[in-house]
């Protein structure tokens, strides 16, 4: 008894009762939450990190696939990709280089834009991922392009309630015609630009330097085939007008540029492939006074795509 008195004589008072904490404990939580929802736990850890990856990575502009990763090599081509903000990955450097005013100026380049790995390789490492081009010590990583379906550059004029304008590239295997094209569609309202998967211009980083910058909101669009690709067009009641040397009408007369509209612009040597002009609705020309008898991708797309907005406004 006395022990037990011992061992009472140190609590404060007498404890009527646990005041419900002992009933609220032993009542239920509910159902345990999946392992990626508990703190702590290996799936919660790794949901976590897809998530940050996710709001990193740019979303998908549609189903029109993904170009290829590609280098950029050489130190005044590497910063003038950085200075037109060209998409950029890694920019790998090579050890013990000699640091000249352009090597500075690549690193405060991707420092300033952030999310761009900055690597140090050995210069064999660098000989072997250029095939031994003369790389002076820096490569740029450029991340595959992702390319929007055709039917994207439709739906997102009709989403904003206008008629599209869009201009395809037909035989163009220049990039830097495909950047001056892309640059001309931003300027003049246009929805994209649509090229065949082969034999044609795609979005690389000369591309994306002559768009000088406007290649990150007018979307690209790839097709396996531009012919089938017209013709869905026009089912959607788009007209599909092609510029042609030798066209019957001129770009001043066609009243169909003020509504739903794809400008089709062949290669400077060869024009409109045989397929592609048997498709198109009208054929232009744009009258030139002088003795050029033709004019290249850019500089034709901008006349019409010109002539299109003027009448659109």
């Amino acid at each position: 008894m006395a022990a037990n008195n011992r061992r009472m004589s140190g609590k404060k008072g007498a404890q009527v009762g646990s005041g419900g904490q002992r009933r609220r404990g032993l009542e239920g939580k509910g159902p345990t939450p999946p392992a990626e929802m508990r703190k702590g736990h290996k799936k919660n850890r790794v949901a976590n990190a897809k998530a940050k990856q996710a709001v990193r990575r740019p979303t998908p502009r549609g189903r029109g696939g993904k170009g290829t990763s590609e280098m950029v090599v050489g130190r005044n081509p590497v910063v003038e990709a950085l200075r037109e903000g060209v998409p950029a990955v890694t920019l790998y450097v090579q050890q013990f280089i000699d640091n000249d005013e352009r090597v500075r100026e690549a690193l405060q380049l991707v420092a300033d834009r952030g999310g761009v790995h900055l690597m140090e390789a050995p210069r064999p490492e660098l000989d072997r991922m250029t095939n031994g081009l003369n790389h002076q010590g820096l490569v740029l990583q450029v991340p595959p392009y992702e390319y929007a379906h055709p039917e994207d550059l439709a739906n997102a004029a009709y989403d904003e309630g206008q008629d599209p304008l869009v201009v395809a590239l037909d035989g163009v295997t220049d990039p830097r015609n495909l950047g001056a094209v892309v640059r001309s569609v931003s300027a003049f309202g246009g929805h994209g630009v649509l090229v065949p998967e082969r034999r044609a211009a795609g979005m690389t980083a000369g591309a994306w330097k002559t768009s000088a910058g406007t290649a990150a909101r007018t979307p690209v669009a790839r097709c396996t085939n531009l012919t089938r690709a017209l013709e869905a067009y026009k089912k959607q009641g788009i007209v599909v007008v092609g510029l042609a040397a030798d066209g019957e009408h001129e770009i001043g007369d066609l009243e169909a540029l003020g509504g739903p509209v794809a400008i089709v612009v062949g290669s400077e040597g060869k024009g409109l492939s045989r397929l592609v002009g048997e498709t198109c609705d009208y054929r232009v020309r744009i009258p030139m006074p002088g003795n050029a008898e033709s004019l290249n991708a850019g500089v034709a797309a901008g006349i019409v795509l010109y002539e299109a907005a003027r009448r659109r406004v």
